[in-house]
């Protein structure tokens, strides 16, 4: 008998892990995981059958336990999420070691961190939550607070996509050094990422943007081929050194616990990429950029990132709460729209993110768009007063600066 308990004991220690939870219906008959599951019950079962009656009341009770613990994992996460993720959350936590499962509940945590940061400072608007679908594989949640007072616009959208590569999109990575290489013509390919584009009221509120990103593609011999990308970066509208140091220094602090070298490296990368060449000046005062990153490893890279998409909040929410009850004039409202058509030409003109969306089959084209502001404007020949605060701004968008050391 106590040789059998103890086989009983072994076998429903064993299926009440994940996995052995899982089997009692949330995995696919074929998976390896599935079946692990259904070995585990079946040992399981065979011990309780050896018991009798108190082996099987043992069993049940173990399981009802291990069933009802998940049942408060899931909702848990639901709570800290703005939606259910778009894998689902038994596909994350059967994956939860891969760092595809861990990405997404990485993008989905920063998600919600910033709607519920910038919500708070908006307690009259309400962010609209948009879950959807794209039918060639995978899908999205959009997150969308329009016409605050202190937000005219604010979009967190969340994006975990996959399948085949357009020819179109294939041959805009190829042109950036990337070398792929296609089976009968079909690249299959994986990408998930957050992005955000703060757009507030007040013309003394800067606008922000952040996207954090990973991507996958298998080549024709079976190969992955990864990387990450994103950064995040600010758009003022009148210069103010105070807040353009914080911002800085906030993210140096998050690049520096990885390696020195990055702050400056993505510094200047950020400046040369928010670059609106037909104009001869920057989108903005910059930040950090980066694309295409796969080294030095995997973790090392996603620990990065992740450091960086924690320090979203904390380097803008305070400049918000610093301004957005500031006071303002007509013109300076109007410098503000003028200054916002600028943002719309490199988006549309330039930007990578957008080009994709663009390029890829059942892309969800309102989503792409959420970076546009509600309102723009375009003056024919309009040039600011010199010594102005417009002209201040001009100076430091055509000439970066250093704003940490």
């Amino acid at each position: 008998m106590a040789a059998g308990v103890r086989a009983f004991r072994g076998a429903a220690a064993a299926f009440t892990t994940a996995a052995g939870c899982r089997a009692l219906g949330s995995l696919s008959p074929g998976s390896a995981a599935g079946r692990g599951g259904r070995e585990s019950r079946r040992a399981a079962l065979a011990a309780a059958g050896a018991l009798g009656g108190v082996g099987l009341w043992l069993w049940q009770r173990q399981a009802v336990m291990a069933a009802s613990e998940e049942d408060e994992e899931d909702k848990m996460l639901r709570q800290r999420f703005m939606a259910p993720p778009v894998s689902g959350l038994q596909e994350l936590r059967r994956r939860r070691r891969e760092l595809r499962s861990r990405m997404e509940l990485l993008i989905m945590e920063t998600q919600a961190e910033v709607c519920r940061a910038l919500a708070a400072l908006d307690p009259g608007a309400a962010f609209a939550v948009d879950t959807w679908e794209r039918k060639e594989g995978g899908g999205g949640i959009s997150c969308v607070l329009q016409d605050g007072e202190v937000f005219e616009k604010a979009g967190v959208n969340v994006s975990v996509v996959f399948g085949h590569l357009s020819e179109e999109a294939a041959r805009q990575m190829r042109s950036r050094g990337k070398s792929l290489k296609a089976k009968d013509g079909k690249l299959p390919f994986c990408a998930m990422g957050v992005s955000s584009v703060i757009h507030p009221k007040n013309p003394h509120v800067p606008t922000m943007h952040f996207n954090y990103r990973y991507f996958e593609i298998e080549e024709a011999d079976g190969t992955k081929q990864w990387w990450f990308g994103g950064g995040t970066d600010l758009t003022p509208t009148y210069l103010n050194e105070e807040d353009a140091v914080h911002f800085h220094k906030t993210l140096k602090e998050a690049c520096d616990k990885h390696d020195l070298k990055l702050y400056p490296k993505y510094k200047k990368w950020c400046d040369d990429y928010f670059f609106i060449k037909h104009r001869g000046e920057r989108r903005g005062i910059g930040g950090i950029f980066f694309d295409d990153v796969d080294a030095p490893s995997k973790e090392e890279v996603f620990q990065f990132v992740k450091s960086c998409a924690r320090a979203v909040v904390p380097c803008y929410i305070p400049i918000v709460k610093r301004h957005c009850h500031d006071s303002f004039t007509p013109e300076e409202k109007l410098w503000q729209q003028l200054r916002r058509g600028r943002y719309v030409e490199f988006n549309l003109v330039y930007d990578r993110g957008t080009k994709f969306g663009l390029l890829t089959p059942g892309s969800r084209i309102e989503s792409i768009l959420m970076s546009l502001p509600l309102t723009a404007r375009w003056e024919y020949m309009h040039t600011p007063p010199e010594s102005s605060k417009e002209a201040e701004i001009l100076e430091v968008l055509r000439n970066p600066k250093d704003w940490v050391h």
